[in-house]
């Protein structure tokens, strides 16, 4: 079973449909017991970063989601929760990644960054088994994590960023695989299948 969180900041109609398309069993909950039958938990997320902190507080998640040993897959905000810190809000995040996710800053690039891009995947990686180098994905976000060696994709907006991240169960990205076509189901797929 799949569990998608809801916790009141992500995007978990159109993750629903995703996975609903891909045939597969899932329930929407922001209840500990029922993630902890779960096999596998995606982690959506639309919003501002220092309000989706405080509702996972509220639901008694952060703590819980920083030790789980079962694959969670971070989507946008979701993966941007799982670093260390955010500069939207200055709040602190999951500190599964060790990074700080920062502003794009509009003197250099359009903020937000909205649109599609391709993204460049380090080999054997197991999200994008099967998906063909430099695809495209769409993006639409503010803040983004900085390229690190936990960075499995980057993408560009002026600058590079990672397009996603990866250390042990936990699996994050940046863009939105359920509003990026064949390829984005391609990924929660995979998730779903590999991770």
């Amino acid at each position: 079973m799949i569990a998608i969180i809801d916790y009141g900041a992500g995007n978990v109609a159109s993750v629903a449909n995703a996975v609903t398309r891909l045939g597969f069993s899932f329930i929407i909950t922001s209840d500990i017991h029922e993630l902890v039958k779960a096999e596998k938990i995606i982690f959506p997320g639309v919003g501002e970063a220092s309000f989706a902190v405080n509702r996972l507080h509220d639901n008694n998640l952060f703590g819980f989601l920083r030790e789980i040993k079962k694959p969670m897959l971070g989507i946008c905000l979701g993966m941007q929760l799982m670093c260390d810190h955010s500069d939207e809000g200055n709040v602190n995040g999951l500190g599964i990644f060790p990074l700080s996710v920062v502003r794009f800053k509009s003197s250099e690039t359009k903020v937000p960054h909205i649109g599609w891009n391709t993204v460049h995947y380090k080999p054997a990686n197991k999200l994008f088994k099967d998906i063909k180098q430099d695809e495209f994905f769409y993006f639409a976000n503010s803040y983004y994590a900085p390229v690190d060696q936990l960075t499995t994709s980057v993408t560009e907006n002026r600058i590079s960023f990672s397009a996603s991240l990866e250390k042990e169960n936990y699996f994050g990205v940046q863009f939105h695989p359920e509003k990026s076509s064949v390829s984005g189901l391609k990924v929660l797929s995979n998730f779903i299948n590999y991770c």
